[in-house]
């Protein structure tokens, strides 16, 4: 699967859980802080990281999830990448 790929995923998911088809404009740059723009909030990480678990096949640790990780699209998918591959 391709980054692209990926990536459209990820803000299906989030226009249909939480944006309704606005994700896209409210996100705007692939780089924007989703905690600084509202994007989600506690919960919807939550359900995010479940998401991210059960697409990708990946575990993610507690101690990952953390700003660095989860903070953009751009981290996001950088995390799934470095994760892709790892064993359940």
């Amino acid at each position: 699967m391709t980054r692209a790929e990926k990536r459209q995923m990820l803000i299906d998911w989030l226009d249909d859980h939480y944006h309704f088809g606005e994700a896209e404009s409210k996100i705007g740059s692939d780089d924007t802080s989703f905690l600084d723009k509202g994007i989600l909030d506690s919960l919807g990480f939550v359900a995010l990281v479940v998401y991210l678990e059960d697409t990708f096949k990946i575990t993610i640790d507690r101690r990952s999830l953390n700003r660095e990780n989860f903070n953009s699209v751009n981290q996001i998918l950088a995390f799934i990448e470095a994760r892709a591959g790892v064993v359940r």
